[in-house]
């Protein structure tokens, strides 16, 4: 089984850049291309959040024309920068949204390569910062205790850690909902790995026993500033993806994957 993980694209309306300079739907484009390229082929794509930059249904529309070009199937989730009502209104069709969730949250569960993959809603309406709330904790609950017998991955927006990055770290996932969430998952040794978006950079720690990881952004990263009270910056290092490797004999790799390669591959 290998999933490509992409996240963070901040897709704006066509004809519009986010921050007034970062063309996302063009390095969105570079990176199906990427995908569509690699060999093997990713079984499946999941895109952990932030999908568009203001939650406008335009950017939505673009969004899904630009996903039209990605022939790996593809699940997706939502960031702080989405807005489910318009998610819906333009994805209404896919299956990640006629799941069985509490609420309106976009939260759903498939089985993928002898792996369940669950997908958490981490978005907190108005707030930068993600939550996941009773109603979220349980759901998820229910759907780890139904798959004891097989790997778990989890997929979310939010990160459950702080990263040392102050202005990501105060618009992380709540607190008492991480305790609670890592109380949960050490409950459940056969989650593999927890994977996220949102600080726009490749990131892993331990959490609940198991192993969390963050992907880059497809276009803009955040600065790594790892002083106290760093400035709120990004950079335009290389865009890039996760992939996730699992097989029976050594369980879940994952690997961080450039999508400019710079002239490679070369031979040595």
């Amino acid at each position: 089984m290998l999933l490509a993980q992409i996240s963070d694209l901040h897709i704006t309306a066509p004809g519009t850049l986010a921050y007034g300079r970062i063309d996302t739907a063009a390095y969105l484009r570079r990176a199906i291309a990427a995908l569509e390229a690699l060999d093997p082929r990713p079984d499946l794509a999941l895109i952990t959040g932030d999908l568009v930059d203001g939650g406008g249904i335009d950017e939505y529309w673009h969004l899904r024309t630009l996903l039209d070009d990605l022939t790996i199937p593809w699940r997706a989730l939502v960031g702080n920068h989405d807005d489910r009502a318009s998610f819906r209104a333009v994805f209404g069709d896919r299956a990640e949204l006629a799941a069985d969730a509490p609420g309106d949250f976009v939260q759903y569960a498939f089985d993928a390569g002898g792996m369940r993959i669950i997908a958490l809603d981490t978005l907190d309406p108005g707030s930068g910062g993600g939550r996941l709330c009773a109603a979220r904790l349980a759901w998820l609950e229910s759907r780890l205790d139904e798959a004891r017998d097989k790997p778990v991955l989890i997929g979310m927006h939010h990160p459950p850690f702080a990263c040392s990055i102050g202005f990501m770290d105060e618009i992380r996932l709540a607190p008492d909902d991480s305790r609670a969430l890592d109380a949960l998952v050490r409950r459940h040794p056969n989650v593999e790995r927890i994977v996220c978006g949102h600080v726009h950079r490749a990131i892993a720690a331990r959490f609940g026993d198991t192993l969390v990881w963050c992907a880059p952004s497809t276009a803009h990263q955040v600065a790594l500033e790892l002083k106290p009270h760093g400035p709120e910056a990004l950079v335009m290092e290389p865009p890039a993806f996760g992939l996730h490797l699992r097989r029976d004999d050594t369980g879940l790799v994952t690997h961080c994957m450039s999508v400019d390669q710079g002239g490679g591959p070369q031979p040595f």
